[in-house]
């Protein structure tokens, strides 16, 4: 059996940058910096994984050469059976051990831990565009209940015929940003809509944007320079369209530091029947899309680097087809193919969604030249 040696190496050049953070994070003058001292602790919380790895990997390199060993120099019968046994689940175990450690090598996406807005809009289509919105929305909801996230909604433009022109939702819980990014881009539905008379299938479109929430220390505003109006929302009815004026509207002048020009955000927010609520809300919304805005050249970086579209910026490309009368569903990106349109549609997606982490954790390891 070869190990990777290049592996250990890289382990061990660890070590020194392990052993540094382990005592910035018990620094008061680090604690005081919060910036910082986040990005510490996770910085601790990846290297602390990598070193139990190292740990568990040279015991296991350290019993596979004792049971080696044994078998050379052991004459009692009873004694060599024993190292083969040894030596077999070692040779099974350290290939393993390996390709862990080549993933938890792979430098992570700092955002990948955090939380999500999640942007649904209609497409080319019409009607039949803001009814597929729709249905994309409640896959991502019933996916979401399965995951144990929650989900706001914190505005929603229905269509005339149902479905929506446009809903935008907040998600938190365990590596939603990580998991949804990949849904980012246009997605295309082939059916028969409700209005056809003469029973033609027609393509409709709506986009996806999965944007990573922002921490409040991370974007500068002038809370001053917000433009704030309210509202009374309205609508067909639900939990989060009121009566009274609740809702808030938020226009801010944002300056980009990548071209200099001046564009104007527009946020509305009517989640809740709280003013004040939707006020954080939707600040917390600005800091998002102005984080979104200005790490845009990062993730273009990152996508000109691969050879194939996986989580990119690139959130007008095709990434999926929907197609009702065949039942099939099929992701562009990695060939990906299934002909379980209903259980898919009704949140059934994570088996899309890991085929796409392996495909990317292909391309990062191929660039990490691990």
């Amino acid at each position: 059996m070869t190990t990777d040696k290049n592996i250990l190496e890289k382990l061990n050049g660890l070590l020194p940058r392990y052993e540094e953070v382990s005592t910035l994070i018990t620094d008061s003058s680090v604690i005081a910096n919060q910036p910082r001292y986040v990005k510490l602790t996770k910085e601790y919380k990846d290297l602390d994984k990598l070193m139990k790895m190292r740990e568990a990997y040279i015991h296991c390199l350290e019993e596979w050469n004792e049971a080696k060993q044994i078998l050379i120099e052991e004459q009692d019968p009873e004694m060599k059976e024993i190292a083969r046994d040894e030596l077999a689940t070692c040779e099974e175990r350290i290939p393993q051990l390996e390709e862990e450690i080549k993933l938890q090598l792979i430098p992570a996406d700092p955002t990948d831990e955090r939380n999500a807005i999640l942007e649904i809009r209609a497409g080319t289509g019409g009607d039949e565009a803001a009814l597929f919105a729709g249905d994309l929305f409640r896959m991502y909801a019933k996916y979401a209940e399965t995951k144990g996230w929650k989900l706001e909604i914190s505005n929603a433009n229905e269509g005339a015929a149902g479905g929506y022109k446009e809903i935008i939702c907040s998600v938190a819980g365990d590596k939603v940003y990580g998991t949804l990014k990949y849904e980012s881009g246009v997605h295309r539905v082939q059916r028969v809509p409700t209005t056809e008379t003469q029973g033609r299938v027609h393509t409709s479109a709506a986009s996806v944007a999965v944007l990573p929430e922002a921490e409040p220390f991370e974007v500068s505003i002038n809370e001053g320079e917000i433009h704030w109006d309210t509202f009374r929302s309205g609508g067909a009815g639900g939990q989060n369209v009121n009566k009274v004026e609740s809702g808030v509207r938020l226009r801010y002048n944002w300056k980009n530091p990548h071209t200099g020009t001046v564009e104007e955000i527009l946020i509305e927010c009517t989640e809740t029947r709280d003013q004040p609520k939707n006020k954080e809300r939707a600040l917390s919304r600005l800091r998002t899309l102005i984080y979104d805005r200005e790490h845009q050249k990062y993730i273009d970086d990152i996508a000109n680097k691969r050879k194939t579209m996986v989580s990119t910026g690139d959130r007008s490309a095709k990434i999926r087809t929907y197609n009702y009368p065949q039942g099939r569903v099929t992701d562009h990106r990695i060939n990906y193919t299934i002909y379980h349109l209903n259980a898919f549609m009704d949140g059934e997606i994570q088996d899309c969604i890991d085929r796409l982490i392996v495909a990317e954790n292909t391309e990062r390891m191929k660039e990490s030249e691990l």
